[in-house]
């Protein structure tokens, strides 16, 4: 009997077999050439090369304990972090230029969206501040969606061109990145003393520079860069405050 040949048997009985194609079926040999079967949907066709049904498959265990877990998706399919937005090369990215604020700044840094790196700078510090006996988590996300809000409209009536609500957010969250730091030697340190004091007004400089930095050059408001600072210094005082206190 040759491989290309194909047996037709009929359904066990004790089998249970999930129908899939439409009335009639082809069945294809291993190169994928031309059908070598056509059948009607009462029958199967098994292949002594595949050692398979074409078509159907047994509703019983046929893979690995681990392939339960899979999603069975395309070869072409991306990764599962980028389909929920999150880029590791992207949250590094953003992250060294806020730790680098006199680089210049990239005109297109903006362009990602990327609330994945605020979020987790938001968690750190309310879980810094919690291991100093602060439970601030609702101060912190309630801060900082005022400030979000507050910045997006003044930014907005400040340029001509404006910006989303998403990149705004994404450029805060990002320049919070010092306070965080500071939030985490706070755990170590006390910072309520004259050092605490200066570490955080330079924390505050700090991400005041680097996110009005982001915003005056991508939206080109490089004569409005001290009316941008204000507002934006006045938010990351609040989060000092509650890293201090």
């Amino acid at each position: 009997m040759s491989q290309e040949q194909v047996h037709s048997v009929l359904f066990d009985s004790g089998a249970t077999y999930d129908y899939v194609s439409p009335e009639k079926l082809e069945f294809y040999d291993t190169n994928y050439g031309d059908p070598s079967y056509t059948a009607t949907s009462n029958t199967a066709y098994y292949s002594p090369q595949t050692s398979q049904y074409p078509g159907y498959h047994h509703g019983g265990n046929t893979g690995s304990f681990w392939s339960a877990f899979g999603t069975g998706g395309f070869d072409d399919e991306p990764p599962l972090l980028e389909e929920l937005g999150i880029n590791f090369s992207h949250i590094k990215t953003k992250s060294l230029a806020v730790l680098n604020p006199l680089k210049i700044a990239d005109k297109n840094i903006m362009d990602d969206t990327d609330l994945a790196g605020p979020l987790l700078f938001c968690l750190v510090f309310g879980v810094s501040l919690l291991l100093n006996s602060k439970v601030h988590f609702g101060y912190i996300y309630g801060v900082a969606l005022l400030g979000w809000v507050s910045i997006y409209m003044i930014l907005n009536l400040m340029s001509e061109s404006g910006v989303d609500g998403y990149r705004t957010a994404s450029v805060l969250g990002y320049c919070l990145l010092p306070l965080v730091l500071l939030s985490c030697v706070g755990v170590a340190f006390p910072l309520s003393g004259p050092p605490g004091l200066v570490a955080s007004a330079l924390a505050i400089i700090w991400c005041t520079y680097s996110s009005s930095t982001m915003f005056v050059t991508v939206l080109q408001m490089s004569e409005q860069r001290i009316l941008v600072a204000y507002p934006v210094g006045l938010l990351y005082a609040c989060f000092a405050l509650m890293t201090i206190f």
